[in-house]
């Protein structure tokens, strides 16, 4: 009981006592039933507009029917691929990384993953954690409804009308899933995916005779439930969670009044949806463009939801406070400079789920090229990664009822190295390699135990990596390993991570970055970080690292000193790729000289749900510091 109060102590240290209150608060509601009341099983009738009068009255959207689209079509061999396997083969591809031979008479309550099935019972009486069930994210994944962008697509460059199996889709999910019962109803960012994608549908084959009076009202119906739930709902992710989730949902309360104004409540949906919305842009993105979650994979889940808001706002005569702009256009300069030129990719970091929402191009899921081009597009109206055709189709379906002028533009600087303070992240970016370090103050919830983690690009090559993500309900050694410190290139205390553990996704006595400095000398690129870790072992310790990095040639220098007095070893992890070795040399030393390497068997993820068998590198020492050099063969 101490050890319970003393947690509940730090987590309101860390995260408020508001958090604590409405947390506690929302789980009694959910387990006395008194939640439950307020999701009623059972929907009033309504009457809606017709669909006659909702084709010549819907307000604008990317485009408003297939015929307004006129881009170049392309011959997408992947895309070809990715249809016929689901058409004809029933194999549909999870998280941009799993394929799972799923059928065509799909079960949308069956994990395809550990063949669990959900009870179609309340979604309150439903746990999201569950080691008999597997990871939830399987069931949500189709019911997220990105799929339908393949088909889509597809229907466009192929020009294969694909109208029917869209709706079939969608009148198959209805069926299977009563409003406010089973498995996808748990998560309102779930939701609102779905009702947007669901709506790219709808504006795609407005004019399509599979697209009946009966089908639409049944779907419109279903929409205006699920936004009611999201409605209902909104407290707990914009207290509790108050992460991407928040974002995804304020703005499809925004979108929901904005695109379906003939909904009984959507003045209210659309005027608090979008007063949500700026807030949530303004507290969650940082002024220099980094982002609260620490994670690019959730960063480039908000890049999409500012693209698809900002778009359609204008399309409507519509607009945001101007922090939402600065705000976004300052992600833009921070992603775009992360980026890698060669892939597109960017460095793991932070929790990865493979989340990519609106894939509305062919390519890696880690490349990040067409996502920030939408974005980049709305306010320079021009490319910014150009030279590749595929990088630009994202544009070509969000542009068609936006103004051609341009706004405020977006700046990118082409200098070398870059500090973004507030997110601690200090780059290094060359012509052959890029330097990536994290030293993060935690203000907001860490995922993982990462501070002074140094990732190391050669000519397109993540030669010294973070380990990934794996996924989020799995067995406790790979949560254990893919969220703690060994899994980064850091330094540990006694093999320990540098914070305490606490319940499901919670960390407490957060690590904390207290300094960076990014300079540029005469031959050398210089970075010293320092930060308080491992409050658990003692209130004064502190990790510093000291990186010199050669103009031009792919060789650092690492020094890693631990303040401490726990009378543990220091450890210091590197996690390379399988190319490093032929690549690159390691050596370390401490006080007394050489260490010798030791290796680890470790693992790597490079998308959800895949796991690889990896080898961490160790150097381990008695001493205070370590001196690490790194070169090339």
């Amino acid at each position: 009981m101490i050890q319970k109060v003393k947690v509940i102590n730090q987590v309101a240290k860390n995260m408020g006592w508001k958090y604590v209150a409405y947390r506690g608060l929302y789980e009694f509601k959910k387990k006395s039933g008194l939640l439950k009341k307020s999701f009623p099983v059972q929907v009033p009738k309504e009457s809606y507009i017709s669909l006659a009068d909702w084709r010549k009255q819907a307000p604008n959207f990317f485009f408003n029917k297939k015929g307004d689209l006129s881009f170049p079509k392309i011959n997408h061999s992947l895309l070809e691929e990715q249809y016929n396997n689901f058409v004809e083969k029933g194999i549909l591809t999870y998280f941009q990384s799993t394929p799972f031979t799923i059928g065509k008479d799909y079960n949308w309550l069956k994990n395809p993953d550990s063949g669990h099935e959900y009870k179609l019972v309340h979604w309150t009486e439903i746990q999201d954690l569950s080691k008999e069930a597997g990871d939830i994210k399987y069931v949500w994944e189709k019911s997220r409804f990105s799929f339908l962008y393949t088909l889509i697509r597809h229907d466009y460059h192929f020009e294969k009308d694909n109208a029917e199996l869209v709706f079939s889709e969608i009148d198959s999910w209805i069926k299977s899933n009563p409003i406010n019962q089973g498995p996808n109803f748990i998560c309102s960012q779930e939701i609102s995916i779905r009702i947007i994608n669901w709506t790219f549908a709808l504006y795609y084959y407005r004019e399509h005779k599979s697209l009946n009076e009966e089908r639409f009202q049944k779907i419109i119906s279903t929409i205006n439930a699920q936004l009611k739930h999201v409605y209902s709902n909104i407290n707990f992710s914009r207290i509790t969670v108050r992460n991407n989730h928040a974002i995804t949902e304020t703005l499809m309360l925004y979108l929901g009044g904005l695109l379906f104004p003939f909904l009984a409540d959507a003045k209210n949906w659309k005027t608090k949806g979008k007063k949500w919305f700026e807030e949530e842009i303004a507290y969650q993105v940082y002024e220099d463009g980094t982002y609260l979650q620490y994670s690019h994979n959730y960063q480039r889940v908000v890049l999409q939801l500012m693209t698809y808001a900002f778009y359609l706002a204008e399309a409507n005569d519509e607009t945001f406070t101007e922090v939402c702009y600065q705000r976004a256009k300052a992600s833009i300069e921070y992603l775009a400079k992360c980026c890698d030129p060669k892939t597109g990719f960017l460095p793991h970091m932070g929790p990865d789920d493979g989340a990519l929402f609106f894939k509305l191009s062919d390519g890696h899921h880690r490349d990040y090229r067409p996502q920030i081009n939408a974005l980049y597009y709305f306010f320079n109206k021009e490319f910014l990664y150009a030279k590749d055709e595929l990088l630009k189709e994202d544009v070509h379906w969000l542009n068609q009822n936006t103004s051609r002028q341009k706004k405020s533009r977006v700046h990118l600087d082409d200098k070398a190295i870059k500090l973004f303070e507030k997110g601690g992240i200090a780059t290094i970016k060359e012509k052959d390699s890029f330097t990536f370090v994290r030293n993060c103050q935690h203000q907001h919830r860490p995922s993982h135990a990462d501070n002074l983690h140094l990732d190391i690009w050669y000519k397109g090559v993540n030669v010294l990596r973070d380990s990934g993500t794996y996924k989020y309900n799995t067995d406790q050694k790979y949560i254990n390993h893919f969220n703690g410190t060994p899994a980064h290139n850091t330094v540990s205390i006694g093999g320990q991570d540098q914070m305490k553990k606490g319940p499901r996704f919670i960390w407490l006595n957060w690590s904390k970055g207290i300094s960076n400095v990014l300079n540029e000398e005469t031959d050398f690129y210089f970075y010293k970080g320092s930060a308080e870790v491992y409050k658990q072992l003692g209130s004064d310790i502190t990790q510093h690292r000291t990186i010199k990095k050669k103009k031009g040639i792919p060789s650092w220098e690492v020094t890693d000193e631990v303040q401490h007095n726990s009378g543990k070893d220091i450890h210091q992890y590197w996690n390379p790729s399988p190319e490093f070795k032929a690549l690159f040399t390691i050596e370390a030393e401490d006080d007394s000289g050489p260490i010798e390497a030791k290796k680890i068997n470790s693992w790597h993820s490079p998308l959800y749900g895949q796991l690889e068998d990896a080898e961490t590198i160790c150097f381990t020492s008695k001493h205070s510091i370590i001196r690490t050099r790194i070169n090339l063969r």
